[in-house]
């Protein structure tokens, strides 16, 4: 009995160790701003009292377009979009509560209804009657819910590898999101988030590897470590997984375009072919060897597909 309790003591000895050097504190909340809020960020204060970070670029008298990251992703996952649409059309993205500048929700509260009630508290702020609704992967799934809520509000939709589809996963995934969903596991990572394992688990969502720069790991890493971010993650990976009922999506009668990079190893190139089935008025896209971030991993051929979409939905607008 007292060996069996030397040796705990002694294990519990190293955990502490190995907490106290391998821990990553937080951010601090103000040198995040400084370094990633510089203009034309804002602040705008919903009313439940979250406050987001969102950038509205663009000519506001011209179509609106609203983008939905992904999950641990931030709105500047959408620059190289929003390079080449803001001269053409009005283009707002922000940080999605427990995201990036935003933060933790003042209510704790991440399930898919409060992200859907916040996209009406943007879209109600910045005046918006309707507009286009776009998202990657959670930012997908989120258009989806949204849709089925709001379809009135939308001129339609953009689905890049987005969430929701009644399709699973074969083998593979991603390292980050594996330990987000792991019970006990994942409460280490509120405190023991390496950047090593931020740039393994952001190799592992792409095919195209350019894109992984350090730059761009460094600010997932910084962004995850906002203060409370962490602790969303792991809040927002213990719910259920629930997806879309297959009436639910065919009841969507708004002009769809679905993107889809074929060699995506989180949601599979299928879930973008039941999508496609499944609107009636959908157009689908495939990109042989991009994996689940087309808009950056491909971002010129991405760019045209939407501008041929875009021109096709609102025929109106000039050219230039």
């Amino acid at each position: 009995m007292k060996r069996v309790l030397h040796i705990t003591g002694i294990l519990v000895v190293v955990l502490l160790v190995a907490f106290l050097f391998l821990r990553t504190p937080d951010t601090d909340p103000a040198e995040m701003r400084a370094k990633y809020a510089g203009a034309p960020s804002q602040f705008v204060e919903l009313d439940d009292g979250l406050t987001v970070h969102l950038r509205d670029e663009g000519p506001r008298d011209a179509p609106a377009i609203i983008l939905l990251h992904g999950s641990n992703a931030d709105l500047y996952t959408w620059q190289p979009w929003m390079d080449a649409l803001k001269a053409d059309y009005r283009v707002i993205r922000f940080d999605q509560r427990g995201h990036g500048l935003t933060g933790p929700a003042p209510d704790g509260d991440y399930s898919p209804a409060r992200f859907v009630g916040d996209i009406e508290a943007v879209a109600n702020n910045l005046g918006l009657e309707q507009f286009v609704l776009g998202g990657n992967s959670m930012g997908g799934g989120l258009t989806v819910a949204y849709a089925i809520e709001h379809p009135d509000r939308l001129y339609g939709m953009v689905l890049v590898d987005a969430s929701g589809a009644p399709v699973q996963r074969k083998g593979g995934g991603n390292i980050g999101f594996t330990i987000a969903r792991t019970p006990v596991i994942n409460k280490l990572m509120e405190h023991l988030t390496p950047r090593s394992m931020v740039e393994r688990s952001l190799r592992q969502s792409v095919s195209n590897e350019e894109i992984v720069t350090r730059e761009a790991v460094n600010r997932y890493w910084e962004m995850l470590r906002y203060p409370g971010n962490r602790a969303a993650t792991v809040a927002r990976f213990s719910l259920p997984w629930t997806p879309f009922a297959e009436q639910q999506v065919a009841a969507l009668d708004l002009p769809a375009l679905v993107m889809w990079g074929v060699e995506d190893a989180l949601i599979p190139v299928e879930a973008g072919r039941w999508y496609n089935r499944v609107l009636p008025a959908s157009t689908l896209v495939e990109y042989p060897g991009i994996g689940h971030l087309p808009h950056e991993e491909s971002v010129a051929r991405s760019v045209d597909d939407l501008h041929a979409w875009l021109e096709q939905l609102f025929p109106l607008i000039p050219e230039g």
